[in-house]
């Protein structure tokens, strides 16, 4: 057996089955040319040396890599499971992601730069905030998906939930449950968060309650929600809907560390349906985006536009849907 430290390579199968080098190659792309004998010799010879074949070698040989790169914050609980999704995605399509990490002190234009060394067929990049000249560089070069987020640039695709709908769908549950005291804990500038609190605002005045709309500063982190938390408490409403989960987390930590009971006292929705969510202490009434429809429409549009075949809808919108747990009932 080779060392743990020393891969087996092509060299040592041909050396320890007594054949060339060329002969190994033959029979480890399953190729004519050698016979029975000798091919049953290197394959249990390779087998006892642990050799395995470097198929990104020889793609990039033959020009492909059929590599995606994924642009992904490791800060956000729903990037995590899109993550897996994406992976089931790919592996149908025959395609491999590698990733890079968008972190608090490493930037997604890094996070790009770095992917676009990889030899990458495609970049699939998860929200963030670059400018539409950037998104339109990195397109001149490559296939970009732009997940979570808008881009009015026909060269770039884009796959996200309708967002505006999805915060409808949350004032429309508070106010099935006889909430009118809806707040709104915002995201900011972050991708996503304009069209949540458009929903939000419009389903209050669709509503009839559009004078109780009241949107609180947040952001994308428990921190924001905490913050947000203690804007809240001097005047609190029945009901709140938040950004995203992990926003909410840190809301109804504050909310209960103060005496304030949920749902009894307050209503909580967050966004996303992370994992997060579902863990039993937190048990978030959200709103779910559609992983897996969302990863199969973003490989989708990168391997069409790889493989220049029907080039289909630039703009994927799927349609979320609200989860009823613990966090939500009448006021």
């Amino acid at each position: 057996m080779q060392s743990a430290e020393r891969r087996a390579t092509l060299a040592d199968v041909a050396a320890a089955a007594g054949v060339s080098v060329a002969s190994v190659s033959i029979v480890m792309r399953g190729a004519p040319g050698v016979g029975s004998a000798t091919r049953e010799r290197v394959l249990e010879v390779a087998g006892r040396l642990g050799y395995q074949p470097d198929s990104r070698a020889r793609l990039l040989r033959s020009g492909r890599s059929r590599l995606l790169g994924v642009v992904f914050d490791v800060r956000h609980p729903f990037h995590h499971d899109l993550l897996t999704g994406l992976y089931d995605a790919a592996e149908r399509s025959g395609y491999q992601l590698t990733l890079s990490a968008v972190t608090p002190r490493r930037g997604e234009r890094t996070a790009v730069g770095d992917l676009l060394q990889d030899r990458c067929e495609a970049l699939v990049l998860f929200g963030g905030q670059l400018r539409a000249s950037e998104l339109a560089s990195i397109a001149a070069r490559l296939p970009v998906i732009a997940m979570m987020r808008g881009a009015r640039r026909r060269d770039v695709d884009v796959v996200h939930s309708d967002d505006a709908l999805g915060s409808q769908q949350a004032v429309d549950h508070l106010v099935a449950l006889g909430h009118r005291r809806i707040a709104h804990v915002d995201g900011g500038t972050l991708a996503g968060s304009a069209e949540r609190r458009t929903g939000y605002q419009e389903a209050m005045r669709r509503h009839g309650l559009g004078e109780h709309a009241r949107i609180v500063p947040g952001g994308a982190g428990e921190e924001d929600g905490a913050r947000a938390a203690e804007r809240l408490l001097a005047d609190p409403p029945t009901a709140v809907t938040v950004f995203n989960d992990l926003s909410a987390t840190g809301l109804l930590d504050v909310l209960r560390r103060n005496g304030l009971d949920v749902p009894g006292d307050v209503s909580v929705v967050g966004y996303d349906d992370t994992s997060l969510s579902r863990l039993a202490h937190i048990d978030l009434t959200t709103i779910a985006q559609d992983v897996d429809a969302m990863a199969t429409a973003a490989v989708d549009r990168a391997v069409a536009r790889i493989e220049q075949t029907t080039p289909g809808p630039r703009a994927v919108i799927i349609p979320p849907r609200l989860v009823v747990r613990s966090t939500t009932a009448h006021p």
